[in-house]
């Protein structure tokens, strides 16, 4: 099953965090099938492509609750 998620990179007290599509029972850190946007909360930074997420959506991936709150957010 696929999903879509953060991946945390960054150091430390500086998070970014990648939206990303992976299988969900590889990893946090694993390798990412797509990157679909980025969040700096630092900054308050928030970039997504949603006509990706739509699209990934439909091939069956589920969306994981911590970016369905950010892209709430737009």
């Amino acid at each position: 099953m696929l999903k879509i998620r953060l991946n945390r990179t960054g150091v430390a007290n500086k998070p970014f965090y990648r939206i990303v599509v992976t299988d969900e029972r590889k990893k946090l850190g694993g390798k990412a099938l797509e990157i679909l946007g980025y969040y700096q909360p630092a900054k308050d930074v928030l970039e997504v492509n949603r006509e990706k997420i739509k699209a990934w959506e439909k091939k069956g991936a589920r969306v994981s609750p911590a970016v369905s709150k950010l892209i709430g957010k737009l």
